[in-house]
């Protein structure tokens, strides 16, 4: 194996809690801590980890995203990334036009394997991995807790519905992960300071030949609805009778 390629997003880091703009036209992220979307951080990880293991595997992480999305490469470079890329753009970006995107570089790259994280935490569309995969022609392997290579060949443990299931797909191929396949590593200072000196490349959508296309347009964007205080019982009796008064039984 000579090349990964990892896909990671910007996204308001899983720690802080997310504010809707007051006039509902989507969320506050002035002055918000923003992170690798979790399951990427993952998907980095595991794609480190092929590389330690004496594969010797050059790792690309690429982003579509703003200017301050470099914030968010240069981590993953950090962590043990060779070179980085950035797709800049300020605009919103649908996952059909994420996978075109990316499709484009992996024609420029030529990736042996191509991870994401199974979803990302802000819009949670699950869908760029997928339609990566359908657009490349080229297998793909979801969920997956486990991986192992060999062969020209990735063995991938996902989870399904009814528990686990094991399947084999040819590489190239596109894997989305979940969150039990590892634990990301820490990122240490000395790592960080290396990090400034790897290559970052700057790209956009008209260099690489992709069109974004706007199919959505966000309407309105609402809080979920506050808890009601719950009330106290004395009894199953009188459990079953409010549930009948709420209309719940």
């Amino acid at each position: 194996m000579k090349k990964i390629m990892v896909c990671i997003k910007r996204v308001v880091d899983y720690n802080v809690r997310v504010r809707v703009k007051p006039d509902g036209s989507g969320v506050m992220l002035d002055g918000v801590k923003m992170s690798i979307n979790p399951f990427d951080e993952i998907a980095l990880e595991e794609a480190l980890r092929i590389k330690e293991r004496g594969t010797n595997a050059e790792v690309v992480v690429v982003s579509i995203g703003i200017a301050d999305t470099q914030q968010q490469l240069r981590t993953a470079l950090a962590m043990g990334a060779d070179r980085a890329i950035l797709v800049q753009t300020d605009q919103p970006v649908e996952p059909l036009s994420a996978a075109r995107t990316f499709l484009a570089l992996v024609n420029k790259e030529n990736p042996d394997l191509v991870f994401l994280g199974k979803q990302a935490i802000d819009d949670d569309a699950n869908q760029t991995g997928q339609m990566l995969a359908a657009l490349w022609g080229r297998p793909q392997a979801t969920y997956a807790s486990k991986l192992e290579l060999a062969e020209g060949k990735a063995t991938v443990t996902r989870e399904v519905d009814v528990g686990l299931e094991t399947i084999e797909v040819d590489l190239p191929a596109v894997i989305t992960v979940d969150l039990r396949l590892n634990e990301p590593r820490y990122v240490k200072l000395p790592d960080i300071m290396k990090a400034k000196k790897k290559p970052l490349d700057i790209t956009t959508f008209e260099a690489l030949g992709v069109n974004l296309v706007q199919g959505l347009k966000n309407v309105k964007t609402e809080p979920p609805p506050q808890r009601q205080k719950g009330i106290m019982v004395k009894d199953v009796a009188e459990l079953v009778g409010v549930l009948k008064q709420k209309g719940l039984i």
